[in-house]
């Protein structure tokens, strides 16, 4: 066997095995969830009675909270039955072994610190699919209508000003790209006015959810989901916590906008390497996703057409910042320019301070923020 193979093989392997994990996150979705609530009413328990007493009524909302998550876990099992063969009918399911595709994490003799890692790592997978069910909300239900008002609209309205239709009658022959598609709200609504669109996206929780909504989802608001029960402080109310929302606000899949959209699972910088293939590249929350920005601004550049534009709103986050793993870097927006001057675009227009939220609860006493940028830039013709 040669070393490529071997190492294929490899890779393949860490790619059936990952994805087994995330399957199994949304699996123990639900008992995980509930393990938050009964160490509140173990705790609870042992309390003097007094304190007990006081702490009646917000005993019987923990008892609705379960309630929630059995909505919740509904909508997740949805979410992924017959994920196994979704990416090209490939089958990435487990062995019946009796355990139904899951694992145990009790403690077993020398095997306690192992035990106690997976568990630490089913924790924090679990935490990701609490997520979706939040970003659901954002891009898929009527609650999250102003964040995307924040987020989308102008993004939509720059494509509006730049592929106006008096001068371009065939939208379908504008092919806009849109990296870190999440989702896929952004996406679709790009196609919904017509241009040929793909998402992209690499996260296989996000794919996991967006398969269901834009492949599954035939009827407006038939699903339900608490977004917010995971949320235990800066409530105002305890109502506010058990706050649900209903999804799809669109039918995604019924009215699909046309036949020119589609999304793509994979690393942005693995799948797209065509030189001068895209009219334009769309991004919102993303280019700060990358441990070297450059990277991405470099392939943006290349993927795009002459002429095309790069439209970008969002924050510099630069997720693997505090990932001792990781070899981030961090410009700052103003030496962030200079880079995208010197790349080669024209920076077309900018604006800092752009009011953004990303699936804030609407009731926490705590609100995030973000003064995003957004910037236009275009791909020189060659001289």
């Amino acid at each position: 066997m040669s070393s490529t193979s071997a190492a294929e093989e490899i890779d393949e392997a860490k790619e059936r095995e990952h994805f087994r994990a995330v399957v199994t996150a949304f699996k123990y979705y639900k008992l995980c969830s509930l393990d938050r609530i009964h160490k509140s009413e173990k705790i609870i328990s042992i309390l003097p009675q007094t304190h007990q007493r006081r702490l009646e009524k917000y005993k019987t909302y923990l008892a609705k909270f379960k309630k929630c998550l059995d909505v919740n876990n509904s909508v997740v099992h949805l979410i992924i039955k017959d994920v196994e063969t979704m990416f090209e009918n490939v089958d990435h399911s487990v062995p019946d072994n009796g355990t139904n595709g899951t694992e145990s994490f009790g403690c077993n003799y020398n095997n306690c610190e192992i035990a106690s890692q997976k568990q630490h790592k089913m924790q924090h997978d679990v935490e990701k699919v609490q997520s979706v069910l939040k970003n659901i909300v954002r891009d898929w239900s009527a609650m999250g209508a102003a964040e995307r008002q924040q987020c989308y609209k102008p993004i939509l309205d720059e494509m509006e000003e730049r592929f106006p239709l008096d001068e371009y009658t065939d939208r379908s022959l504008v092919r806009v790209l849109v990296p870190g598609a999440g989702l896929g709200r952004l996406a679709w609504e790009v196609a919904a006015r017509g241009y040929s669109c793909q998402g992209n996206e690499f996260s296989l929780f996000m794919l996991f959810a967006s398969n269901f909504i834009l492949n599954r989802c035939t009827e407006i608001n038939k699903y339900t989901v608490h977004p917010w029960v995971h949320q235990y402080v800066n409530n105002i109310t305890c109502e506010h916590q058990l706050v649900s929302a209903a999804f799809p606000d669109v039918s995604p899949s019924g009215n699909r906008p046309n036949h020119n959209f589609s999304m793509t699972a994979g690393d942005f910088l693995k799948v797209y390497t065509e030189p001068d293939e895209w009219s334009c590249v769309a991004t919102c929350f993303f280019i700060d996703c990358a441990p070297n920005v450059i990277e991405f601004i470099e392939r943006i550049y290349s993927i795009l057409q002459p002429g095309g534009y790069w439209i970008n709103l969002g924050p510099l986050l630069y997720h693997y910042s505090d990932m001792p793993t990781e070899n981030s870097i961090e410009p700052p927006y103003d030496i962030l320019l200079e880079i995208i001057r010197d790349i080669g675009f024209d920076i077309l227009k900018e604006q800092t301070g752009v009011k953004t939220k990303y699936a804030q609860n609407p009731h926490s006493m705590m609100q995030h923020e973000y003064d995003s940028v957004f910037f236009v830039c275009s791909k020189p013709y060659s001289m």
